[in-house]
């Protein structure tokens, strides 16, 4: 009965039933010619870029945004911000504007810049759209990244820019702003007569910041904005915008699931926000020069970051170290630049309570696993395991008892680690509370990135004064052998940081 019912529709009408013929007739991808420097990223990009391209380009800017972020939680100034992102920027997404005198408005890599800057910002907006947490730490740091390219931008290329964007601004009338004009007086800082500024009434809503600073005058839920606030208007609907737009994103997730290609590389990415660059190029924590021997492990040990300090104080302490605790101690000795037979000999000399047979028939082995001199798998090419990441490090399970591998910041008890920290000879009231308040929000990285300036506090400042070490070459370590690397160079008075 159903199936006659249906054979009896018009068939005409039954062929307008057909979405698809519609909706896909005329397929149009538009091409972006990005006119402007500055983007709110509205349009989501549709040309073809290659897997390579998607997932590097991706990786730049997670290294930007991890620093801006990793800088607000450090509490830097604007000025100590702006010197330490500007190089950055530069380096992985530069953003030239119109009027540059590099590259001209016709200049084809003007367009390359911003295409890359366009689509490494969707590509991020897909992988941090997952929860809740990721999705608003990535608005807060895209947010910061605006406003600091706002800043820097052309007057009138900013001008430019705000006109394009057609926002719901509603002018006050002169009549309105001058009945008004007891009240915005008070509550604007520094105007002396309301006919210096333009006045925009927008919902309260959209200019937070503007309220929390009680800069402005509010009445019936408008809130009247002069011009030269301009800025704090066009950020608020920044991120309101992109709020929404990661909200939307958030619940086209489910269908990206069978992409094989694309989904793992998303994975990978919001795991490592926190932590930008986790990959580890061989040689990377190596010091030419270093004397790196067995007989100098204990000597070194005062550049080791508190994850492999704890780990040799344990071994010294015990004259030995469960599986995990070796391998990862292991790796780190080999990223630094320890032989192999150094290795093993730094081995058997800790191991004091087990005979040569002993140690040769339980331990040995391990260690030349580790360094790729037997077994298959990873080993096959000769080269081992690579040291641990900070991401992998953290990433790893919770150690149990006797063991004393992993992250101190991460699953050590806040009392234990103040400890630790303590028994190195840091003891800095300011330093020590703000290390509980980044393990009590889970910034472990920030924590140890924090002991870190404080400990070489002099040895920044001197190489910063003296030109020596670029901006670049002070970022946020997010790897051990880093840490080792960088610490070791500092102290060395006149040593250049050789990618450090």
């Amino acid at each position: 009965m159903i199936r006659q019912d249906f054979q009896r529709v018009d068939p005409k009408r039954r062929s307008n039933l057909d979405h698809k013929k519609t909706q896909f007739a005329v397929p149009v991808f538009k091409q972006q010619d990005y006119p402007h420097r500055l983007n709110f990223y509205e349009i989501p990009p549709t040309a073809e870029i290659t897997l390579e391209q998607f997932e590097q380009w991706a990786i730049d800017r997670l290294k930007v945004l991890a620093e801006i972020e990793a800088c607000s939680y450090r509490n830097k100034s604007p000025a100590d911000t702006a010197s330490h992102i500007t190089p950055l920027l530069q380096k992985f997404i530069p953003l030239s504007s119109n009027t540059s005198s590099t590259l001209g408005a016709g200049d084809p890599r003007l367009k390359n810049e911003r295409q890359k800057d366009h689509y490494s910002h969707f590509i991020l907006r897909l992988a941090f759209s997952a929860t809740e947490e990721l999705r608003r730490r990535f608005a807060r740091a895209e947010t910061m990244l605006f406003r600091f390219r706002f800043l820097q931008d052309d007057t009138k290329e900013k001008r430019a820019f705000i006109e394009s964007l057609n926002l719901d601004w509603e002018p006050v009338s002169d009549e309105e702003r001058d009945a008004l004009s007891e009240h915005l007086i008070g509550a604007t800082t520094g105007l002396r007569n309301v006919d210096e500024e333009a006045w925009y009434k927008v919902d309260w809503e959209r200019v937070p910041e503007l309220v929390e600073k009680r800069s402005v005058f509010m009445s019936k839920g408008k809130a009247y904005v002069p011009g030269k606030e301009q800025l704090s208007m066009t950020i608020a609907e920044f991120t309101a915008r992109l709020e929404r737009a990661l909200e939307l994103t958030s619940r086209a997730l489910p269908r990206l699931d069978e992409d094989d290609r694309l989904t793992p590389i998303l994975d990978h990415l919001s795991k490592n926000f926190g932590s930008a660059e986790s990959t580890y190029s061989e040689g990377e924590g190596f010091v030419d020069g270093a004397p790196i021997t067995a007989g100098n492990v204990d000597k070194l040990s005062q550049h080791f970051p508190l994850c492999m300090r704890s780990l040799h104080m344990s071994l010294r302490k015990n004259n030995h170290l469960k599986h995990y605790g070796r391998l990862q101690y292991t790796l780190f000795l080999k990223g630094i630049g320890l032989s192999l037979e150094e290795c093993i000999l730094f081995w058997r000399q800790s191991f004091k309570g087990f005979t040569d047979d002993e140690f040769n028939s339980r331990y040995k082995y391990n260690v030349r696993h580790a360094y790729g001199d037997v077994g298959g798998d990873v080993n096959r090419r000769g080269r081992g395991y690579p040291p641990y990441s900070c991401q992998k490090i953290l990433g790893d399970s919770n150690p149990g008892a006797g063991q004393t591998h992993g992250c101190p910041y991460r699953h050590f008890s806040v009392d234990n680690l103040i400890g630790l920290l303590q028994s190195t000879g840091v003891h800095d009231k300011d330093l020590l509370r703000g290390v509980r308040e980044d393990v009590e929000k889970t910034r472990y990285h920030i924590a140890c990135n924090r002991v870190f300036e404080w400990a070489h506090k002099s040895d920044i400042k001197r190489v910063k004064e003296d030109g020596s070490w670029s901006q670049t070459d002070l970022d946020t370590i997010v790897h051990p052998n880093t840490y080792f690397k960088r610490s070791y160079l500092l102290k060395q008075a006149g040593k250049a940081p050789k990618n450090a």
